[in-house]
């Protein structure tokens, strides 16, 4: 655990630039720029769907620092519901991500690894990036350190969040570049 407590400490300790993500990921510590427009509207369209499903008593983070299990990484996520405000402890019971261009392979498979080892039930993937088109993509029923793909859609499509959310995310809400 040695190089972990170097890290989290150089990570806590480091001038960071003014807004920049710096998360421990892959045994890095990695630092990204600030999220842009787009990125930022994306988490909010998100986040005023969430709010009109979950319980009162749970809340929606965009800060939330995650420490995962077996020193995987610490991670900020774009999106955090945890089922108590204020519980750090709790397993979130969804995480989304927002891919950016600095970001996208961590979010496609450092933290797609990490989050389904740690257990977190459902992950969402919203990729502007994506090759081809933008996509949304969402995994879940995490076994083994994997999840299996419960949907995949272009942006403009819709995508269900199963229970304990039941709802459907419209990604043509989501601007694209």
């Amino acid at each position: 655990m040695v190089v972990w407590d170097e890290l989290t400490r150089f990570r806590r300790e480091a001038k960071w630039p003014e807004g920049c993500k710096v998360q421990i990921v892959g045994g890095l510590v990695a630092v990204e720029p600030p999220p842009d427009s787009a990125h930022n509207d994306t988490v909010d369209e998100l986040q005023r769907l969430l709010y009109t499903v979950i319980p009162r008593d749970w809340g929606i983070y965009e800060a939330l620092e995650l420490t995962l299990s077996g020193g995987r990484g610490l991670f900020v996520p774009d999106v955090s519901v945890v089922p108590e405000k204020r519980c750090a402890a709790d397993v979130p019971r969804l995480v989304a991500e927002v891919t950016s261009w600095s970001g996208a392979h961590h979010d496609r498979v450092e933290k797609l690894r990490a989050y389904a080892a740690t257990g977190v039930p459902l992950y969402l993937l919203l990729d502007p990036w994506h090759s081809g088109r933008p996509t949304a993509t969402l995994y879940g029923e995490p076994e083994g350190g994997s999840y299996r793909v419960l949907e995949m859609v272009k942006y403009g499509d819709e995508l269900r969040l199963p229970a304990p959310f039941d709802v459907t995310v419209d990604t043509s809400l989501f601007p694209v570049g």
